[in-house]
Order: structure tokens, then sequence, then C-alpha cells
């Protein structure tokens, strides 16, 4: 059973980690991996809307896809998009990434060796990750002039899409506890964190939501 008070710092982080960003062309779009094939139906949206030309989906398996997406998840979203009227010379894939970080990395050096230039990008996410995404793509890639974008939806709308409340609830502590230790360690930029949000936070933690938590101190993930 989930608390009220755990709802309500649920729906706190949530409204934090979204930026607010309008979405506008850019010179490319990257898709990151997850569980979550919203991200590309989101962005097959957006490529159909004309808002980039080009798309790279990143992402390896995790322990959370490994069993729903055995080729990797860049792979299933590259599908997805095809199923969805992308054409496939559209898309390109990167295969290896594990996180964020590597992510963007990797993205970065596929779309150089492509010589595809880069000024905007839009970066596409689940819902409650676009801060935690953008924290990132920021500190690793500055030049590029980020806009991050998701699957427009309210939690209560993303639970029932995702059928697993707890399993979202964990998702959501564990990227704000990223964005709260990781600009410490290099990992991303900045950002300010109201107190509000850290309480929130917290209390999740406190609660038991802390599946996908990491050590202080570990490398990023």
């Amino acid at each position: 059973m989930i608390s009220a008070q755990a709802w309500a710092d649920a729906q706190r982080v949530w409204d934090f980690q979204q930026m607010g960003h309008d979405v506008r062309p850019c010179s490319m779009a990257i898709g990151l991996g997850s569980h979550d094939l919203g991200v590309a139906d989101t962005t097959a949206d957006l490529y159909h809307r004309g808002m980039m030309p080009l798309i790279v989906f990143t992402g390896a398996t995790s322990r959370t896809t490994r069993e729903r997406m055995p080729r990797g998840e860049a792979e299933h979203y590259r599908e997805r998009a095809v199923e969805l009227g992308v054409p496939a010379e559209a898309i390109l894939v990167e295969p290896r990434a594990r996180n964020t970080g590597e992510n963007i990395h990797f993205s970065r050096a596929l779309l150089e060796e492509r010589h595809a230039p880069v000024s905007s990008a839009l970066l596409i996410s689940k819902p409650y990750e676009e801060r935690r995404s953008y924290a990132t793509a920021c500190k690793l890639w500055p030049e590029v002039e980020w806009v991050s974008a998701s699957t427009p939806m309210t939690m209560s709308e993303y639970v029932d899409s995702i059928g697993d409340a707890r399993l979202v609830i964990d998702m959501l502590a564990g990227a704000q506890q990223r964005l709260m230790i990781y600009p410490q360690q290099g990992f991303m930029t900045e950002q300010n964190v109201p107190g509000d949000v850290t309480a929130a936070y917290e209390r999740l933690r406190d609660a038991g939501f802390t599946s996908r938590l990491v050590p202080e101190t570990a490398e990023r993930n």
C-alpha cells in the first residue's frame, strides 16, 4: 500500500523533474533507452511533426529491460519507430550505452563519425527523467542547445501506462538522488533543488523507495 504522503512526495519530484521546454525544430534527436517504449512513440510523433531530420536511439539493456528488450533498448526503439512510419534511414542505433552519461557520450561519437552537424538537439526521455537527462547532456556536450521532451502525461497516467506504481516511484527517487549527488562527482551540471523537493525525496527514501538508489560514492549508473 502506498500512502497519501508518498503519492504527494512522488508528485512533487515528478513536477520538478519536468523541464517545461517548448518543443521546437532541432538538428536531431536523441531517444534515451529505458523500459518505456513510450519514448520511441514520442520520438516518432516528433519526427512526423517535422521537429528533426535524424534520430539516435541509444541504449543496451539493464536489469529492468534485459527480458523485455533482449535485442537492446535502442534496437527495440528503432523497430517501434519504424512500425510507426519513421523511415529506417532517418534512425541511427547506438547499442552500447548503459547509463545516461554513456547515452550522450556514445551518441556524440556516433554522430561525429557520421559527420552529422549538431547545434541543437531534442533530448527525449521518460517524463520523470527530463531534468536528470538535461543536466547530464549539458555537462557532457555543452556546445549543443538541448531541448527536453517526453510524452505529455500526468504522473497518474504514467503509472497506469507502466502498471507498477512502486517501480515508478522507486525510479523517481533514483532520478532525484542522482540529480542531487552527481554534480559533485562531475557527471551533471548543478541544478537548484528547492527545499521541498529535497524533503519529498528524503521521505520517499525513508519510506523504503530505495531499489533504484545508488551509494553516494558509487560510479555513475
